[in-house]
């Protein structure tokens, strides 16, 4: 199982960004993949993600009103819209996928068995 997040950038507050998230090695329609950010000297946390059954979406109260994830079956990609963005939102972002998730962990990082690296997304004020 592999997975590529790629499109971070630099770009000022209230500018956007989308995410995409590459997989392969996987049966991507019934999987979970979820985006997860880090800042420096922060803990890993969620950001948006998919439930196993591909079509329940979970946001993280930082990113709802602003991100939208979606995803791609028949391209095997997630994609994770970023709109409105903050300095605070600063942070290398990962995506991560798993095929035994259940819903009350989905937003745990540590349900995850499969990450992307990361890409990094800065944000100035």
């Amino acid at each position: 199982v592999q997975l590529q997040a790629s499109g971070g950038g630099s770009v000022q507050a209230g500018g956007s960004l989308r995410l995409s998230c590459a997989t392969s090695g996987l049966t991507f329609s019934t999987w979970a993949v979820g985006w997860f950010r880090q800042a420096p000297g922060k803990e890993r946390e969620f950001v948006a993600g998919f439930g196993r059954s591909g079509t329940n979406t979970y946001y993280a109260d930082s990113a709802k009103g602003r991100f939208t994830i979606s995803r791609a079956n028949g391209e095997n990609t997630a994609y994770l819209q970023m709109n409105s963005l903050r300095p605070e939102d600063t942070a290398v972002y990962s995506c991560a996928a798993s095929r035994s998730v259940i819903t009350s962990y989905v937003r745990d990082p540590r349900y995850y068995h499969n990450w992307g690296q990361g890409t990094q997304v800065t944000v100035s004020s």
